[in-house]
């Protein structure tokens, strides 16, 4: 028994690595799926994001672009992975700004401001094709 201790151990250790290095993987197809539902301004179940209000839409020179532009890119969406998850995440200033539109809470968009109620308008979530794709990275998995 003691002989195979240290081939224990050593195939523990690549069983560790090959599943994080998964995990990135799976993270990092998730986090391009999540920024592509974005981009399309739909929620993870394909159901599209509640409309601007009109008032603000209205105004001359006012809200020309897409909702979530920048919250969308790499430096805010994190991607991650260990030996137990594969995480996608909003880091820093923005994390609390996405969990506000995430579940329609109120929030101050600027100091002075009265509170606002924001629209639930879901930013990340898994949905059947995320399902499908992830099935696919673990079979189709090469070492």
């Amino acid at each position: 028994m003691n002989e195979l201790k240290p081939f224990d151990t050593r195939l523990a250790g690549l069983i560790c690595t090959l599943s994080k290095a998964l995990a990135v993987t799976i993270a990092k197809r998730l986090r391009a799926c999540q920024q592509q539902n974005i981009k399309r301004q739909q929620a993870p179940d394909g159901t599209p994001y509640a409309p601007r209000k009109a008032t603000l839409r209205n105004k001359k020179g006012h809200i020309k672009r897409a909702m979530f532009t920048k919250l969308r890119t790499a430096r805010y969406m994190k991607a991650s992975g260990s030996s137990d998850a594969a995480v996608v995440e909003f880091v820093g200033r923005v994390k609390r700004m996405a969990e506000v539109h995430h579940y329609g809470l109120r929030d101050r968009p600027s100091v002075r401001s009265p509170e606002v109620k924001y629209e639930e308008r879901p930013l990340l979530g898994i949905g059947y094709k995320d399902i499908a794709m992830i099935e696919n990275i673990i079979l189709n998995y090469q070492l």
